[in-house]
C-alpha cells in the first residue's frame, strides 16, 4: 500500500474512533517485508520470505487510555478495532500523563534523510553474498566448520496519523551479510561471527571480509585460558564498548528516572563521565540504522548531546515521561501497534578520542582486552556491573593469549568517569562507541 493510501486509512479510522466517543486518537501503520538466504558448508541452508501488516490504535478519554492492534485492515476489522478500543479506553485506569502532543508540537517538515534503497535484490544475490561470505572464511587455516553465512534484505513502512492534524510516512531499508564460523574440534572449538548490516546495498562491507574476519577471529580463540582475579584496565572491542552506551541510555530513559529508579536520575547538570566524553544521539544521519524524520508522537527529530564534555545534559524522554518530570519532549518517543509511545534512541554513540587503540594498550603492563559479554547483572538502580566475559589477556602492551570463563564487575559511576574512548569510531549497530579503555575494573577467573 502507498503512503498516500496508509495515511487516509489511518486518518479514516481516527475519524471513526473520535465518532465512537474518544476526545483524542492516533493510529500508525507498521508494513514490512523481509527475504533471507543461509548456506552451510556451501549447500543453501534456507530461504525465508514474509510480509506483514500491522495496525495500532490508541484512544484517549478523558485521562484513560486503550491500545489496540490488528493484523486486518479489512473494514470489518477495523470497525471492530475501534469499537473494542473505545470499550477498553473507558474502563481504563486515569493516567495523569497519556496524550496526544498539541498541536504547536508537531513537525510538518521533515528531514531527508535518505534511508530508502528502492533496489530489492533477488534470492539468487542474496545467495552470491553468503556463498561469498563463507568461501572466504573457510578458506581461513585453521577453520574447521562453518555454522553458516546469510544475506539478508528488509522494508519497513511507517505511517502515523493523529487527531492533532500530525500525519507523516517514511520507508527504511536494511541489507546484511553475516557469518559464524568454527575453528578446532571435540572439547576445544571455538566458535566467533562477524557482519555488515546498512540501509542502502551500496554501503555493505566486502562479504569476502566478513567472512575472513569471522574465521580468523575464531583460529584466533582457540587453546583460551583461564584468567586469575585481579584489578586491572579493561580494554572493550568495539563489538563490546556499545554496550556501555546502552548502559547510559537506560540510565536516561525517562521511564527509568520519572520512576526514580535510575542511578543517574539527580545527576542532571553534573559530570557523569570523564570530562572528554560525549555522547549524541542523532536521528538525521543520513543512512543512519535508526535515523527516522519525525518520532513516534509526530515531534521534530533532531541532534542532540546528550551526554557534553562528561556532563549530562537531556534525558531520553517522550511526552508522558517528560510531563511527569515536568520537562519537554526531547522527540524520542518510538512505538510498536500494540501499546503507547515509549522513549528509545535512535542513533546513538559515543565521539571518538584521539589516542588509536593500539595507543590505549601499549601501556598496559596486566590487562584485559575483552571482545565477547555473556549474560547480565547490571543494576540501573545502583550502577552494580557484572558480565560473563571473554576475549584476551594484555601483557606489556602487547595482545596475547585468548582467556575465556571470566567475569568483569565493577560500578557504572566509577566506570563512566574512568573511560577513555579511542579515536577508531565506526557508526555499525545503531548504537556505537570507538574502543574504550576503562581502567580499575576486578576481572575475577572461575572458581574465584
Amino acid at each position: 500500500m502507498s503512503g498516500e493510501a496508509s495515511l487516509s486509512l489511518l486518518q479514516d479510522l481516527v475519524a471513526k474512533a473520535k465518532a465512537a466517543g474518544a476526545d483524542a486518537a492516533d493510529a500508525i501503520r507498521l508494513e514490512s517485508q523481509s527475504l533471507s538466504v543461509e548456506r552451510r558448508l556451501r549447500e543453501p541452508e534456507a530461504i525465508e520470505r514474509s510480509e506483514d501488516n500491522d495496525i495500532g490504535l490508541r484512544v484517549l478519554i478523558g485521562g484513560r487510555q486503550a491500545c489496540v492492534s490488528s493484523t486486518d485492515d479489512s473494514a470489518a476489522a477495523l470497525a471492530e478495532l475501534v469499537e473494542r478500543a473505545v470499550a477498553m479506553a473507558k474502563v481504563a485506569p486515569e493516567d495523569p500523563y497519556a496524550g496526544l502532543a498539541e498541536p504547536d508540537q508537531i513537525t510538518s517538515t521533515f528531514p531527508d534523510i535518505d534511508m530508502f534503497d528502492p533496489e530489492e535484490p533477488s534470492a539468487e544475490r542474496l545467495s552470491e553474498l553468503a556463498s561469498e561470505a563463507e568461501e572466504a572464511a573457510l578458506s581461513v587455516d585453521g577453520v574447521t566448520n562453518s555454522d553458516g553465512a546469510s544475506a539478508f534484505w528488509g522494508l519497513t513502512a511507517v505511517a502515523l496519523a493523529a487527531s492533532n492534524g500530525f500525519t507523516g510516512v517514511y520507508k527504511r531499508t536494511s541489507h546484511g551479510v553475516s557469518a559464524v564460523m568454527l575453528a578446532g574440534s571435540g572439547q576445544d572449538m571455538q566458535r566467533d561471527y562477524d557482519y555488515t548490516s546498512t540501509v542502502f546495498a551500496e554501503d555493505l562491507e566486502s562479504p569476502a571480509a566478513i567472512g575472513r574476519r569471522a574465521g580468523e577471529r575464531a583460529v584466533r580463540r582457540l587453546n583460551p585460558r583461564k584468567a586469575d582475579s585481579r584489578m586491572v584496565p579493561v580494554v572493550y572491542d568495539p563489538r563490546v564498548s556499545r554496550s556501555i552506551v546502552g548502559h547510559l541510555a537506560r540510565a536516561i530513559s525517562g521511564s527509568s528516572v520519572a520512576r526514580g529508579t535510575s542511578f543517574l536520575k539527580d545527576r542532571m547538570g553534573e559530570a557523569v563521565m570523564g570530562a572528554g566524553i560525549s555522547i549524541v544521539d542523532d536521528p538525521v544521519i543520513k543512512r543512519g540504522l535508526r535515523s527516522r524524520p519525525f518520532d513516534a508522537e509526530g515531534h521534530a527529530t533532531v541532534r542532540r548531546d546528550m551526554v557534553h564534555g562528561g556532563v549530562l545534559n537531556s534525558w531520553v524522554l517522550d511526552l508522558a515521561t517528560g510531563r511527569q518530570l515536568g520537562l519537554p519532549s526531547t522527540g524520542h518517543a518510538g512505538r510498536g501497534t500494540g501499546g503507547p509511545p515509549s522513549p528509545s534512541p535512535s542513533n546513538l554513540f559515543m565521539e571518538p578520542g584521539t589516542a588509536s587503540p593500539e595507543d590505549l594498550i601499549g601501556d598496559i603492563e596486566d590487562g584485559l582486552y575483552l571482545t565477547e559479554l555473556m549474560g547480565s547483572s547490571v543494576s540501573i538502580v545502583t550502577g552494580d556491573y557484572s558480565r560473563g566475559a571473554g576475549g584476551f589477556w594484555i601483557e606489556k602492551g602487547e595482545i596475547t593469549y585468548p582467556v575465556s570463563e571470566i567475569t568483569v564487575a565493577g560500578n557504572l559511576k566509577d566506570m563512566f568517569m574512568a573511560i577513555t574512548p579511542a579515536s577508531d569510531l565506526v557508526r555499525k549497530y545503531g548504537t556505537d562507541a570507538p574502543t574504550l579503555r576503562i581502567d580499575g575494573m576486578t576481572v575475577a577467573g572461575p572458581g574465584s
